[in-house]
């Protein structure tokens, strides 16, 4: 599958300020942001041909107004590339691939990883989550007796109700009800006793606030009853990859979907994680994800992603996939991120338990709203998270460099 990957590109916010501070006209602003602007691409699933096809009679000045092209060994399968250049160089090389059948695949991905925009907005429940104003919070409503972090605690319905309303007080934008564990080791849970620990949430939380609720599970009999009593996202571990007739009931009820990616199941996810490359491997099960909602009628600004931190993944593919999420935007769709109080944090921070990783919670969230990888974070602590977000947002968001930058 040909694929355009986003390595690195100038921050097109940085440039205007610089751009403005020497204060040009708009015109000349236009036109340096063309020429100035560049970006690192990773093509991957294509032909180390390609080059060749494109621009075979051209000599070395001409082939200076494409990108730079440097082609991978492939060691027996599709070939890599990566392509280096200003966004007039791209504009010419998809302007090029386009009056090509053989080529236009490649113009398509460059053309969609190079003109990333924040995904369409969402509507749950009455409330509107416009992608990209900020990094919204999504609150965690174990109803379980074996989570991680809090297996037990809300066990009962009456404490998880108090819990939710607590959280939606607390600023919470969403709300997660689960009642099966999906931590590593957990087994699986009937669907009647899921049924059970769950209905009666969802249906208090309904009646008790307007925030809107998710519900994590991967069943579809179990979607489709906690559809009927009010939730409005499905929290799917598995991206559809285990349940067929899941997309379905999510499509049949007009409600959105969020697809994990994960690596084995719960039981035996932490095994023994591997991976040839852990970002083009989530991506391609991401997608096959997506084509399955798509398929069933799932309107596509409907569908969030997740890239399943721990889940069948070691410290390192951890590390690596939230260095990277910016490759994962390249899909499209908002990305729902989960990191909070999860064992690698622990690892990080010298051994901590579970209850004492909120310092190092705080600190993988707020990096990933600085560097604009999030568009929402699954939390257990709404409160300190919301305040860490209200600081990593207003600085990514900061404009205000004084006279000569017009502000």
């Amino acid at each position: 599958m040909l694929r355009a990957r986003l390595i690195s590109r100038d921050r097109p916010d940085d440039l205007s300020l610089a751009l403005r501070r020497l204060n040009l006209p708009a015109r000349a602003c236009q036109h340096l942001s063309r020429e100035l602007g560049h970006a690192q691409v990773l093509i991957t699933g294509g032909r180390p041909s390609y080059e060749d096809e494109l621009v075979p009679e051209y000599g070395t000045r001409e082939r200076e107004q494409f990108p730079t092209w440097v082609s991978g060994q492939s060691h027996g399968r599709a070939g890599d590339s990566l392509l280096s250049g200003s966004r007039k160089q791209f504009e010419r090389l998809i302007t090029l691939a386009r009056k090509s059948p053989r080529t236009d695949a490649l113009a398509r991905v460059l053309e969609a990883v190079l003109n990333i925009q924040p995904p369409r907005l969402l509507e749950l429940g009455g409330r509107q989550f416009e992608w990209g104003t900020r990094t919204y919070v999504m609150g965690v409503v174990n109803v379980t007796p074996d989570s991680f972090s809090d297996g037990g605690r809300y066990l009962d319905t009456d404490a998880a109700l108090e819990h939710g309303v607590a959280l939606a007080e607390a600023g919470a934008d969403l709300l997660d009800v689960g009642g099966e564990s999906t931590r590593p080791g957990a087994l699986p849970v009937p669907a009647d006793e899921e049924l059970e620990r769950v209905l009666n949430v969802v249906e208090g939380l309904r009646a008790r606030t307007s925030v809107p609720i998710s519900v994590d599970t991967m069943k579809a009999s179990v979607a489709a009853e906690a559809l009927k009593a009010g939730a409005h996202l499905i929290n799917d571990v598995t991206g559809f990859h285990f349940d067929a007739a899941l997309p379905g009931v999510v499509a049949a009820a007009g409600a959105a979907c969020c697809l994990m990616h994960t690596q084995g199941m719960p039981r035996t996810m932490q095994q023994t994680p591997h991976y040839q490359d852990v970002v083009g491997e989530v991506m391609d099960y991401l997608e096959e994800g997506m084509v399955q909602a798509m398929e069933a009628g799932i309107p596509r600004e409907r569908i969030l992603l997740d890239p399943g931190i721990g889940f069948g993944k070691t410290l390192e593919h951890n590390l690596f996939l939230l260095r990277r999420l910016e490759e994962l935007r390249g899909l499209g769709q908002p990305l729902l991120v989960g990191t909070s109080r999860k064992s690698f944090l622990g690892k990080l921070a010298g051994g901590r338990g579970p209850t004492e990783r909120l310092a190092a919670t705080l600190g993988s969230v707020a990096a990933m709203a600085v560097m604009g990888g999030a568009d929402v974070v699954r939390v257990h602590d709404v409160t300190e998270v919301r305040d860490a977000l209200a600081v990593a947002d207003a600085m990514r968001r900061a404009r205000g460099g004084g006279d000569l930058y017009g502000g």
